[in-house]
């Protein structure tokens, strides 16, 4: 991935799809998710990763809302994986079950995410190793793929060192673990308290050093220090929501919300070029991650208006 996004700037090298925004939780956080929406027809799917495939996109991940409540979902990775992108998902765990597992093995999933927030449920979150360790286990008797468990810091999270407790489940099961910071409605930093950097430090060295590398921006957003970078959302980056249009991120929906069916090579450019207003504060891991490939190189010479500082109301979890 990161050799081939070095050889040319002109192409994305992650896209996040959206097939389905209904989720089955009600995470106090999040803002990306409804209790009614219908799922993404099958084919209008395939037509977007046909479409995203032709643009040269390395690894396409599937998210929500919560996907695994899409009916083809199956059929969603096994496209991904012909058009020959890689194929991550980013599930709560919930509808995990062996058959299920052994399903996105046929497909040919290759990596996935679960994000578990507290050891048990309350108020802000019911995605805790309490109720998913049961999930947890399936995947790893069962799964063909990588799994990565995250868990969070700040926020509303009520127990910062429940953090330590899941990220040693997860290496314990022989999983990855990482882990991410809270932020604000906007993807903006929301500095940690001094409890919350010492998980958050003490998790860092449970990462594998690949993951290390790129997470040097969170570690100033941990003590809050804004970041200086070039983010290549739009171009190296892609968020495409359940109608098709393409996004800087999931926190800066509407920006530039053109459709993908139209989105073009010098889309990107343009994009790469342009600089975004809301990266010194931003926290969003994934726009971060693949923005490093080219943080050397492509000076930003094109400013859009300001984005505004937030979405709507909320707290949302680094993706």
């Amino acid at each position: 991935m990161i050799a081939r996004g070095l050889v040319s700037t002109s192409h994305p090298v992650l896209a996040h799809v959206i097939p389905m925004r209904r989720c089955n939780l009600a995470c106090s956080y999040c803002n990306e998710y409804d209790h009614s929406s219908k799922p993404v027809p099958l084919e209008t799917m395939y037509a977007r990763l046909d479409r995203l495939a032709a643009l040269g996109t390395t690894v396409i991940t599937i998210s929500g809302g919560e996907p695994l409540l899409h009916p083809d979902l199956d059929g969603i990775v096994a496209r991904i994986r012909r058009r020959g992108a890689i194929a991550g998902l980013i599930t709560n765990g919930y509808l995990l079950t062996a058959d299920r597992v052994h399903r996105l093995n046929r497909a040919g999933l290759d990596h996935l995410q679960i994000s578990i927030d507290n050891v048990t449920p309350d108020a802000v979150s019911k995605k805790s190793l309490k109720v998913l360790d049961k999930k947890l286990r399936i995947l790893a008797a069962h799964a063909e793929f990588h799994v990565n468990i995250n868990s969070v810091v700040g926020g509303g999270i009520g127990n910062p060192r429940d953090a330590l407790a899941i990220g040693r489940r997860a290496l314990e099961l022989g999983f990855t673990s990482t882990v991410g910071i809270i932020h604000d409605a906007g993807g903006q930093l929301q500095p940690l308290g001094e409890e919350e950097r010492a998980v958050y430090m003490a998790m860092r060295s449970m990462e594998k050093s690949g993951y290390a590398q790129f997470n040097y921006f969170q570690d100033n957003i941990a003590h809050g220090r804004e970041n200086h970078w070039r983010c290549r959302a739009g171009a190296r980056y892609l968020y495409v929501c359940e109608d098709g249009l393409v996004h800087y991120c999931s926190q800066q929906r509407g920006y530039p919300a053109k459709p993908l069916v139209d989105y073009t090579v010098e889309d990107i450019r343009r994009e790469y070029r342009t600089e975004k207003t809301c990266a010194p504060r931003c926290t969003v891991a994934c726009a971060h991650q693949v923005s490093y490939i080219d943080f050397w190189r492509g000076e930003q010479d094109l400013t859009p208006a300001a984005l505004p500082d937030a979405q709507p109301e909320g707290l949302v979890r680094i993706r």
